[in-house]
């Protein structure tokens, strides 16, 4: 296809699928590695909250939470407008760049321009709401891609593959810049100035990411890719609409239930206080365990290919339910394994190293694997709501998943402050030059293993119950295709 034509065509199971080539795929998803740069940022705003406007640890947990919430609550709004928009230049190009701006300005007042020249709650409160606009605009048009870009049940899992590569590959790499190179320039401490230096960096990285994403999207990014099935109320889209389908559509109140679960987890998980806790002070090199941490994602990057072809074969449903028993056996050997030494041998004795950085590849390959899984299913939703309304609305779908996921994820940063608070850790933030004591090896252990093992857990449970296999979804695509020709038919007359 050369580009800029309309995507290609092919027939499976009786139905006719849109196909782009691999190369829009590719390059459309750097996104997702623009996203991460920005969510990477919110792992260290707890630090910057601290030691550039003088907030104590457990007030910065309380407003990072509060402040999410209003993310959540302003993605319905956000949403019925993007689905609402139509240009002849299309839709997605456009909200990611305006979301980019918007975020890239609300950070570096945050990190760079304010930070350490005052100590105003206020001020970090409004300029971290302003970022979360720019994040959600961004975001509610990113997760739209995989529903966008394909219909097709063997190349949709395809797309999530290069999301889950950006997705833990760009952070990776971010985090080993900032731990290896950027935070020994400033004696391992998290000084503002570290902070600021750092938040530059992510903020350039972001934009060559997006922009290089619009490049990819130019194929698809069309207005006749967002028509409904409904002829002349395709844009008609309202708050009821969101409320009808999130209070009608089983399928996706099971994958909420099982995502958001998997999303606190991380979010807990991914707080730079929890990785400074493992790595810098039970394992006393924060810069060897993070190292460690990341080489173990290397490979296992390689199984979010694996984890496509499973799903392409046997649906999103039996992918996540495979995977997430994978990731729970492995989780709990994890904290098993870490209980019975003294993890600060890991970094002196190679037999050690190479058993934790083994457990870490497993859990991270296994990982891959639900996650390619998830964003399939998301968009199988989209059309699955196409199907019983009528009407094409990925972005009520993302910013309904949004809303959800924002309040109860949000509760991950007041989860890791809290909870550090009990070993001590209440107006300060722990350090990798810290002591480690019994009571952190706890905490860090609970925080980084045992709260995925909690979501994962969740998961299962919800699956059950999930409806939408593999053959339901080719009913359903045979279903839109026959009404789509029913409307152009009778448009024809």
């Amino acid at each position: 296809m050369a580009f800029g034509k309309k995507p290609s065509q092919s027939e499976i199971d009786g139905v006719q699928y849109r196909r782009v080539p691999t190369w829009c795929i590719a390059l459309a998803e750097m996104q997702a590695g623009a996203a991460m740069a920005f969510y990477s940022l919110v792992g260290l705003m707890s630090y910057v909250a601290n030691e550039g406007y003088g907030i104590a640890l457990a007030v910065a947990g309380v407003i990072l939470t509060g402040t999410r919430w209003f993310d959540g609550i302003i993605d319905p709004f956000l949403a019925i407008w993007i689905d609402k928009l139509n240009t002849r230049f299309g839709k997605l190009r456009i909200l990611m760049l305006l979301g980019l701006t918007i975020r890239s300005i609300a950070v570096l007042l945050l990190f760079v321009w304010f930070s350490g020249k005052t100590q105003s709650i206020a001020l970090f409160i409004i300029l971290y709401m302003v970022n979360i606009v720019g994040n959600s605009i961004y975001d509610i048009a990113g997760n739209m891609l995989p529903a966008v870009m394909t219909n097709d049940p063997r190349q949709r899992p395809t797309v999530q593959v290069w999301a889950t590569i950006y997705n833990y590959a760009f952070p990776m790499v971010l985090s080993m810049l900032s731990v290896m190179v950027i935070l020994p320039m400033f004696g391992n401490q998290y000084t503002k100035e570290m902070l600021s230096l750092t938040c530059v960096i992510y903020v350039i990285v972001a934009w060559v990411m997006t922009l290089i994403a619009c490049i990819g999207l130019t194929p698809v990014d069309k207005p006749e890719n967002f028509m409904g099935i409904s002829a002349g109320e395709e844009d008609n889209v309202t708050l009821k609409d969101m409320a009808k389908f999130l209070t009608d559509n089983r399928p996706f109140q099971l994958y909420v239930t099982a995502a958001v679960a998997d999303k606190l987890a991380s979010q807990v998980n991914s707080q730079a206080i929890v990785s400074t806790m493992l790595f810098g002070i039970l394992i006393g090199n924060i810069q060897f365990g993070t190292m460690l941490s990341m080489l173990s994602m290397l490979p296992s990057i390689g199984f979010a290919i694996l984890g496509a072809r499973y799903c392409g074969k046997h649906g999103s449903k039996e992918s996540i339910v495979t995977w997430t028993r994978v990731c729970l056996v492995i989780g709990i050997i994890n904290i098993v394994f870490c209980s019975l030494i003294d993890m600060h041998s890991i970094s002196t004795n190679i037999g050690l190293t190479a058993c934790f950085f083994l457990l870490l590849l497993a859990m991270n390959a296994s990982k891959m694997c639900v996650t390619t899984s998830n964003g399939s299913m998301r968009a199988d939703i989209v059309d699955y709501e196409l199907d019983r309304s009528g009407k094409y609305m990925p972005g009520i779908v993302t910013a309904t998943y949004n809303f959800i996921d924002q309040l109860i994820s949000s509760l991950g940063a007041t989860i890791a402050t809290v909870a550090v608070g009990f070993v001590g850790y209440v107006n300060t933030v722990p350090q990798p030059t810290d002591p480690a004591t019994p009571g952190i090896k706890a905490m860090a252990l609970a925080l980084y293993f045992g709260m995925p093992i909690v979501g994962w857990i969740c998961t299962l449970i919800a699956m059950r119950f999930y409806k939408l296999s593999k053959a339901e979804l080719v009913q359903v695509q045979k279903r839109i295709a026959e009404k789509k020709e029913q409307i152009l038919a009778a448009q024809a007359k």
